[in-house]
């Protein structure tokens, strides 16, 4: 009767808007405290947490990301693309995939590439004669296509609450992110042939002045990702790394941010990583109790009675990530990862392939009616019905579902990198 009301109170809270982390901590607190174990084992997360070398990259790259977002840098990624891949048949859609997953891969969030390219893009692709329907839908999709690509924020996070290796996940979410840029890619070429958009015509010049535009950062995931997977530096002094360059290329070089606006720019910036490690440590401290009262063995052997083949359980898991992904992504991959881990490890399922799953299915939910946030944000951003967004997105969500079947039952794909590079 007491667990009854405790988990309504704790439900009721959650309804009321109470921050997830004062849930999570009070929630923990409580169940530590009705076993009879010391509370501190809570706080005890709280300290390891502050000891992993890998933290120190979340803010790093969020401060870098938000400094790029406030910079001219996504106008001159936007030219540099159509540039590069305008002349193509559905260049310039396959441009604006391009330009979005890697700003959004910079930035860590989609929300930020919504609003700073969409604005740039969207225009563009009804100039060329696209139909709007389809280009809401690409701007919608990309928002969130860059997660899969270092040194995406997600991807940090992830490996911080899973225990595992930054640099194997980076490399292991890579692969199945350039197979959904070419899927998505080569959707947008049949759609500008069926149209009759015609491509733009290709100039040298045209390259290289958007080449000296953006010259300064174009070498930035060469430095960065290069960097990483050539055994030049960790990714936590990537982040460090990029933040450094960031900052002064776009304070001193361009002069797109003024060093006085850097500290309004921090802040904003931390307040994102505060929320998100409240939460982590939080959520690390609920977790510990549920590996003590042995929560992921219960929930093996009740699946197991149902659910014998790995198969059929990553069908259900697809199901559950995509529904706790539509909702709140920080919160799901701090909550939910370290319970799906040990089950995963049971049936036999590479944690790293469960990574990439996930990860996959985080780009899928962002895209989900009728929660999806990546649904919201262009909704707001470009003054559209929702039901309007939701019809937009559908071929494109199709598309991904497809290639997370695929990713999920061909366990290699997202294996391969990693194996291949020898990254640990």
């Amino acid at each position: 009767m007491t667990t009854a009301l405790a988990s309504g109170g704790f439900l009721l809270l959650a309804a009321l808007g109470v921050p997830v982390f004062a849930i999570l901590g009070a929630l923990a607190l409580w169940l530590f405290h009705g076993a009879g174990i010391d509370v501190s084992a809570v706080i005890i997360e709280l300290a390891r947490l502050a000891s992993l070398p890998s933290l120190v990259a979340i803010p790093l790259f969020t401060f870098a990301g938000y400094v790029l977002a406030e910079s001219g840098s996504p106008r001159r990624l936007v030219a540099l693309a159509e540039a590069l891949f305008g002349w193509l048949p559905g260049g310039v859609a396959v441009a604006g995939l391009c330009a979005c997953a890697l700003f959004t891969a910079f930035t860590g969030a989609s929300g930020v590439t919504i609003i700073a390219l969409g604005g740039l893009i969207h225009p563009l692709l009804l100039k060329q004669g696209y139909p709007e329907k389809f280009s809401l839908g690409l701007i919608s999709t990309t928002g969130s296509l860059g997660l899969l690509f270092p040194p995406s924020l997600p991807i940090i996070l992830y490996a911080l609450v899973g225990k595992l290796s930054v640099d194997q996940l980076f490399a292991a979410a890579a692969v199945p992110g350039l197979l959904l840029l070419a899927a998505l890619s080569s959707y947008s070429v049949l759609v500008a042939r069926r149209c009759g958009v015609r491509p733009l015509a290709f100039s040298v010049d045209t390259v290289v002045a958007a080449a000296k535009d953006g010259v300064w950062e174009i070498p930035l995931p060469f430095l960065i990702i290069g960097g990483i997977y050539g055994g030049f530096f960790t990714a936590s002094e990537a982040a460090a790394v990029m933040c450094f360059y960031v900052v002064f290329v776009e304070v001193l070089v361009y002069r797109d941010v003024p060093l006085s606006k850097l500290p309004s720019i921090a802040r904003e910036a931390m307040i994102l990583v505060g929320a998100i490690l409240i939460v982590l440590g939080c959520a690390l401290g609920l977790t510990n109790y549920m590996i003590d009262a042995e929560i992921p063995t219960r929930i093996f052997e009740f699946l197991h009675k149902h659910v014998s083949s790995p198969w059929g359980f990553l069908a259900l898991l697809n199901v559950f990530l995509l529904v706790v992904n539509m909702v709140e992504i920080f919160s799901a991959i701090v909550i939910v990862v370290p319970i799906i881990v040990p089950v995963a490890l049971q049936y036999g399922i590479d944690p790293i392939h469960l990574g990439a799953l996930f990860l996959l299915n985080l780009e899928l939910g962002y895209m989900t009616p009728p929660l999806g946030l990546n649904l919201f944000l262009a909704s707001r951003r470009f003054d559209k019905p929702l039901p309007v967004l939701y019809r937009a997105v559908a071929p494109f969500w199709l598309l991904i579902l497809a290639a997370l079947a695929f990713v999920t039952y061909w366990p290699g794909l997202s294996l391969w990198l990693p194996r291949y590079l020898g990254v640990k």
